[in-house]
């Protein structure tokens, strides 16, 4: 029989880091390639700018870069990890696994490794495998990253999806924490028949049932819109529901970065005012499975985030796919702390060498 929450060790996030390319590419870059404006882009969408990898920059690098930063706020913050998991929709290979590739430049060569794909989902779905692998006494410690390199795989003269994305990185440690902080319950889901709405090729041509895959990353935005409202909404609602937790007692939500006009929309579902919620979508826009760490990681610097507050954490990605969960923040570590910076990776001090 599974014990119950009350049973088990308490789980949360003792260090974490983020990454975000040099080049800056704001909307204007757009007016001179497509039919579009800066103010058209920023009002659809709340973007002002984003980041984009270099030609040679891939993910496993911006994912690399996000875990030295977390080791440079705190030496120790890999300490016992027997475990990587790196959410992205834009790996380096199919194999070997950018985990994999990661680990291996950080000294946790001969950890389990492994890639996990839900899109825009992936890290919130990865804290829900890192606490099971350590419930389950596989694991001691998770290194959980969502990175992404992809503007790589966006066509970047489609107006309908190259002024939405960005990359960057963001890494977490998933370890024990005292008790009464951590996570408290998650809710993923998935549904392929919203599938043709949002997707990236691989192998094959087309999705079962006949429909045609592009090159590109291809996304039908209205459905998006609406899928994205609903889900965000309920999940959120579902998942403070099972952690026994009032929208009222919510102190931040952090939600995926994809359109402000969405995290608008599923606030007023779940109750929760916009001024809780934790946005750097104007700077970074949509980088996938790397907006909630990264926005998080942000309102940690900036002294938002302090012990013991509530937070609620909402995504929903290609799949159709979506994830939710709630926690206590808990803040004993070096790098879950304010750091009286601003937050942003450009104002980071210098990363130490791994």
């Amino acid at each position: 029989m599974t014990a119950p929450n009350s049973a088990r060790p308490s789980i949360g996030i003792t260090a974490l880091g983020s990454f975000a390319p040099a080049r800056v590419v704001k909307n204007e870059e757009f007016e001179a390639r497509m039919d579009t404006t800066a103010e058209w882009i920023e009002s659809r969408t709340g973007i002002r700018e984003r980041r984009f990898s270099a030609p040679d920059e891939f993910t496993s690098d911006v994912g690399l870069g996000a875990v030295r930063d977390l080791l440079a706020r705190d030496p120790d913050g890999l300490k016992d990890v027997d475990m990587v998991i790196c959410a992205t929709a834009s790996p380096d290979a199919m194999f070997p696994s950018t985990a994999a590739l990661i680990a291996g430049q950080v000294g946790l060569a001969g950890a389990g490794a492994f890639d996990l794909s839900t899109a825009c989902s992936g890290f919130v779905y990865g804290l829900g495998m890192a606490r099971g692998l350590i419930q389950g006494g596989t694991a001691r410690r998770v290194l959980v990253i969502g990175a992404e390199t992809i503007t790589k795989i966006v066509d970047q003269e489609d107006r309908n999806t190259a002024i939405l994305f960005g990359d960057g990185a963001g890494a977490v440690v998933v370890g024990p924490v005292p008790e009464g902080y951590g996570f408290q319950d998650f809710v993923l889901g998935a549904d392929s028949a919203g599938g043709s709405s949002l997707y990236s090729r691989f192998l094959a041509h087309q999705l079962p049932g006949g429909f045609p895959m592009g090159k590109w990353t291809g996304m039908n935005g209205r459905e998006v819109f609406k899928f994205a409202v609903r889900v965000l909404g309920d999940s959120g609602a579902e998942v403070l529901a099972k952690s026994g937790v009032k929208s009222a007692d919510v102190d931040w939500v952090v939600p995926h970065q994809a359109n402000v006009r969405i995290i608008e929309a599923a606030a007023q579902r779940f109750g929760v005012p916009m001024s809780k919620m934790v946005m750097n979508l104007d700077r970074y826009g949509n980088t996938s499975s790397a907006t909630v760490p990264l926005a998080m990681k942000e309102a940690v610097d900036d002294g938002r985030v302090k012990d013991g507050q509530q937070i609620l954490l909402v995504a929903f990605g290609g799949g159709l796919s979506w994830a939710a969960a709630t926690l206590k923040w808990w803040s004993g570590a070096p790098s879950v702390q304010a750091r009286g910076w601003a937050g942003r990776p450009e104002a980071q001090p210098e990363a130490v060498s791994v």
